[in-house]
């Protein structure tokens, strides 16, 4: 049961996650205080006395003020009892009793972790509401939280009283108006109204137009200005519940931004949240941002930019032309910059008085944040604005459990705190919009959130590389980096256009140049904030971000150095504490290594002695061993292995081959230690599998240890050591050794269907790609000889298995993916004893229903494409009813919908290959339905090349080779009521059909395997077989369907024989 989200203080505050630790065990003082106090309750009846109030009141009191903590034993069924019997006992003209009874719902829900069920919820909704309508205007603010507490989580059962709270003259969106006078009652009915929109998996979502009227309540409320008689915390935690709402309908809703008006508006208050608080910094933004056309997506040849949108964005090689002009100000800046681009050069960390990552803080520096000069986004001038981040409030500080120092006292750190929670806010919701649209719609507003180089002279301008490099909060500028990192995520076609290997001398700066430009600038940003940053998960991102734009920039377009300077500046992280900075600190050195490849930047910096960029390391350099570490090759044959692959002419291995060499085999160091031990606890008690070879070479007792303690673990509290063990069991499951031990196999599926019920999404998703592996060994037994496994195999705990599967299919895509291949597995390994039972028959039906859903859904693609792989698995089930049950069409129409119209070519094949499975033609239906699906084929690779999307077109060749393989199956299963529909065909779409089957049988095997044949003999041999098939089929006199369909056949083999030269096969088919 997912946790309530409210208020983060007295007063109802945003939402929050459920505590992360353990619960507690319960004491017997809490259990029985409460029950204690619950009986007392229960015991009162109506009574409108003087002595009753006060005795209510006093057990109210009591109530509240019991030590309360998630898992403190008391049952959410008594809670619920109790909140009843409290609102029966207070009447809506006792306007103080109401507001302790608000008090004490919004308490225990928030204490107990509790969600109300349907029925009570029912009766407390239309209690709350007729409070609020009733009772005096200063109880409606404990009304609204203790609104927001029952409402949480439960929005599909609020739907009749969703007029009433958001309707036209709505409580909450009266409540919620900028006209409302008290901005208390206001935050906490947009509070109300966020929790409204957080949906749960496997519920229906809130309604379109309720969305819609959300949406624009929560837009309205970033929009508004700060009204004068709200405090600035107020304000925070006003702008927090909105930015949280949206995310909700973005996450859960799904809600769609199309409009880009709307696309537009939020954009603009979302960069504004962004900034929030942020010091030195008042931002003033247009109402809407509008996109920059993009040309590069219109397939023609680079297009230049408007002038006006290009004038932040002058190649740098200009910016030395007007030095004659520059005040002194800009030249002493100039220089600095200079000074510091020459140092990352050389050397990553120099020189005294940089970032010691040894102790976790920063000293003055040139490098140091409060010199260093922002640059901000590009053609958008309208959010210019002047920084003067020389103010000592700048300075980095450790990375601590608190984000700010001491130093400005209790209010301003508390207000501080607050506003750092807006722009963390605004860049979540950011995120979850960025996965909500399209790529090509996001890059047109490129220029707004991604730094350009600015024109001398011009003030600075915003973008998300300001918050990376100035945000005192750790926690904000790993937020910020991880936008950046989701927009430069597949941004490699974007990216591609840049070019400034040459001057460009003209009157207007090209499209390419401004991008080339705004990656040059990513560059030198995150380079000075990888020397600048303190924060080990901060760094993680950081060089995680540089990972994704070195996999996307285009290189070998622009001028050299920029991957030098990275490869000098990362190398020093290689070896830092933190295990997290590691790993991704090679993965950048993977990016790079494999960019443009041969790239010959690369090559020359893979021909470097090791020491190279090294030499002139000290004290500053992050978390290094012995500078020549990696000099030191391990013993044995693997180094003589490395230097065969050294450069040529280099007297010494590669020092990157030596580098990985010795992170395999030397001894493994602590993962962690520091400030950053306590995040990375859980990679501590992971149990990393074993490889197979090391698990079959343990003694039998040993084997046994190592399952007994996984089993164990797997009850863990933690949440990271719950995930890690559900991953562990699933790597176990495909072990040849343990795979068919029946025993084993159930114990582990009993473990993770009990994963599947945890409230961390990490622990649920790992539990259902465990489901997914264990199933896939029940499909691996199934085709050994030996039936032993599936007859001893529980058909209960089948039956557990699919139910799970079902609800986890509903969950999020993380886990849907892999829900459905479960789903597809255990389907196909049902045997007719159990299809047989009748308590197999409903959650069958249910089972394949959750995966035509899937099929149909707007999910990922990886979701979709599992489906259809499940749904193929279905129809490999002989003892199934295909062909006879009710859900046969509808299973049909949805992969033929997918394989006709789905934008994503890998889905489209998945679902071509599901429909060329069945083996009979009864399994195939109706007649109509048999028309159904070659019709839909046959539209299918006529649409084979009809994508905007330039991704896909690597995929056409393998769709029309899965859908001709799919044709071809049809025909040699087709019968005489068939052949009416395909002769159809023939006559209509021939040429084009037998195009796309002549490329069929010259072709070899491309792109997804999808179990087809591969080769020419075995492909020919295909359509043999459905030419010895047509011409065997028995049909009325004078049915000249037949003959149309043979002489088809006949041609376009004739033409594939003709054209191979097999005059040999020529011959033998004009005989036959």
């Amino acid at each position: 049961m997912a946790a309530v989200q409210v208020a983060g203080t007295v007063l109802c505050g945003p939402p929050r996650e459920a505590p992360p630790e353990p619960p507690r065990e319960p004491t017997p003082e809490q259990d029985n205080g409460f029950r204690r106090l619950s009986a007392r309750l229960c015991a009162l009846r109506p009574d409108d006395s003087s002595s009753a109030r006060t005795e209510i009141h006093l057990l109210f009191d009591q109530l509240i003020s019991e030590n309360y903590s998630e898992g403190s034993g008391v049952a959410p069924e008594d809670v619920n009892a109790l909140l009843v019997q409290a609102c029966r006992l207070v009447p809506l003209n006792q306007n103080h009793l109401v507001s302790k009874v608000s008090q004490l719902i919004h308490h225990l829900l928030n204490r107990l972790q509790v969600i109300v069920d349907e029925q009570n919820l029912d009766f407390l909704l239309a209690y709350t509401i007729s409070a609020i309508q009733q009772c005096s205007s200063w109880t409606h603010v404990e009304i609204l939280q203790a609104l927001a507490a029952l409402v949480y989580c439960n929005g599909s059962k609020c739907q009749k009283y969703l007029p009433d709270l958001l309707g036209k003259t709505g409580l909450l969106m009266k409540l919620s108006d900028l006209a409302q006078s008290d901005p208390e009652v206001r935050r906490a009915a947009v509070h109300c109204m966020a929790n409204l929109c957080l949906s749960v998996p496997g519920q229906p979502y809130l309604e379109e137009p309720y969305q819609n009227i959300c949406f624009q309540a929560f837009l309205t409320t970033l929009q508004s200005p700060k009204s004068p008689d709200m405090d600035d915390i107020t304000f925070c935690m006003l702008l927090q519940n909105a930015l949280k709402g949206i995310q909700s309908l973005l996450n859960g809703g799904k809600m769609k931004l199309t409009q880009t008006d709307k696309l537009g508006a939020l954009l603009a208050v979302l960069k504004k949240s962004m900034f929030h608080g942020l010091p030195g910094l008042n931002i003033e933004m247009p109402t809407v941002l509008y996109p920059t056309p993009l040309p590069q997506y219109d397939g023609r040849p680079l297009v230049k930019a408007q002038q006006s949108e290009s004038s932040a964005s002058r190649p740098t090689s200009n910016k030395k032309k007007k030095s004659r002009i520059k005040s002194k100000k800009i030249q002493q800046e100039e220089e600095e910059e200079k000074e510091s681009s020459g140092a990352i050069e050389a050397a990553p960390v120099t020189g005294t008085g940089r970032v010691n990552m040894h102790e976790g803080n920063t000293c003055p520096s040139a490098l140091g944040v409060q010199s260093l000069p922002l640059d901000g986004s590009g053609p958008a001038g309208k959010d210019r604005v002047s920084l003067p981040f020389g103010s000592s409030s700048w300075k980095r500080v450790s990375s601590s459990e608190s984000d700010y120092s001491d130093a400005e006292g209790g209010m301003q750190s508390k207000m501080r705190s607050y506003q750092a929670k807006v722009r963390q806010g605004a860049l979540a919701c950011f995120l979850s919009t960025i996965k909500s649209i399209e790529k090509k719609v996001l890059y047109g507003y490129w220029s707004a959130f991604v730094p350009d180089t600015p024109e001398l002279g011009s003030p600075q301008s915003v973008s998300l590389m300001t918050l990376t490099l100035k945000d005192p909060s750790p926690k904000t500028r790993a937020c910020a980096l991880q936008v950046l990192s989701a927009i430069l995520e597949g941004s490699k076609q974007f990216l591609s256009v840049a070019e400034d290997t040459s001057d460009h001398r003209r009157a207007f700066t090209p499209f390419s140049v401004m991008i080339a430009s705004s990656i040059r600038e990513l560059h030198r940003c995150l380079l000075l904030a990888l020397v600048a940053e303190s924060s080990s998960q901060t760094l993680t991102q950081i060089i995680k971000c540089l990972a994704n734009l070195v996999s996307n920039a285009p290189y070998n377009r622009l001028k050299l150095s920029l991957l030098t300077k990275v490869w000098n500046h990362i190398k020093p992280y290689i070896r830092h504490k933190d295990v997290n900075v590691r790993v991704s600190s090679l993965t950048l050195l993977g990016a790079i290594v494999s960019t443009h490849a041969p790239l010959p930047e690369v090559q020359l910096l893979l021909q470097q002695p090791c020491s190279s960029g090294l030499s002139n390391s000290n004290s500053a350099t992050p978390h290094l061993s012995t500078p020549d570490w990696w000099k030191k090759a391990p013993a044995g044959p693997s180094l003589e292995e490395a230097s065969v692959s050294s450069p040529k002419g280099s007297s010494e291995p590669c020092w990157l081959i030596r580098l990985c060499i010795s992170t395999v085999v030397l001894p493994k160091e602590d993962s962690c230690s520091g400030s950053d031990a306590g995040s990375a606890a859980g990679s501590t008690y992971e149990p990393s599998p074993m490889r197979l070879e090391a698990f079959s070479n343990l003694p039998n007792d040993k084997q046994i240890l190592c399952i007994t303690v996984l089993l164990g673990l797997n009850d863990s509290k933690n949440r990271l050591v719950k995930a890690a063990t559900s991953r562990a069991l699933g790597v176990y499951v495909l072990f040849p050794c343990l795979r068919q031990d029946v025993i084993f196999v159930a114990d582990t599926a009993n473990a993770i269907l009990m994963s599947l019920q945890d409230k961390s999404l990490n622990v649920r998703a790992k539990a259902a790609w465990s489901l997914g592996n264990l199933t896939d060994t029940l499909i691996v037994n199934m085709e050994t000889p030996d039936p032993s496994f599936q007859e001893e195999f529980s058909g209960l705990l089948l039956l557990k298995m699919l139910r799970s599967g079902i609800e986890a299919s509903k969950d999020k895509d993380k886990v849907k993916s892999n829900a459905v291949r479960a789903l597809g597995n255990l389907l196909h390994f049902l045997q007719p004893s159990h299809i047989e039972k009748p308590r197999f028959a409903e959650i069958i039906e249910e089972a394949i229903q959750a995966l035509i859903s899937t099929v149909l859904t707007e999910a990922a693609m990886k979701v979709r494409w599992n489906a259809c792989y499940a749904m193929g698995n279905v129809f490999k089930n002989p003892a199934l009813p295909l062909g006879t049950a009710p859900w046969t069409s509808q299973a049909y129409n949805a992969l033929t919908s997918v394989v006709t119209s789905c934008k994503n070519f890998k889905v489209r094949i998945r679902s071509a290959a599901a429909l060329s499975i069945p083996g009979k033609r009864a399994r195939y239906g109706s007649v109509d339905q048999y028309a159904q699906i070659w019709n839909a084929l046959v539209t299918a690779l006529q649409k084979s090349e009809d994508t905007t999307d330039f991704l896909e077109f690597k995929y056409c060749a393998s769709l029309r080779t899965q859908i001709c393989q799919a044709l071809i199956h049809l025909l040699s299963l087709a019968n005489a009521s068939d052949l009416p529909c395909i002769r159809g065909t023939v006559e209509l779409n021939g040429d084009m059909v037998r195009s796309y089957i002549l490329q069929f049988l010259k072709s070899g095997a491309e792109g997804d395997d999808t179990g087809g044949p591969h080769s020419p003999q075995e492909r020919d041999q295909m359509v043999k077989m459905a030419l010895k098939h047509i011409s065997s089929v028995h049909t009325l006199a004078g049915d000249t369907s037949k003959r149309a369909i043979v002489g088809f056949l006949e041609d376009t083999l004739a033409v594939y024989f003709d054209s191979s030269g097999s005059h040999v096969a020529v011959l033998e088919l004009k005989n036959q």
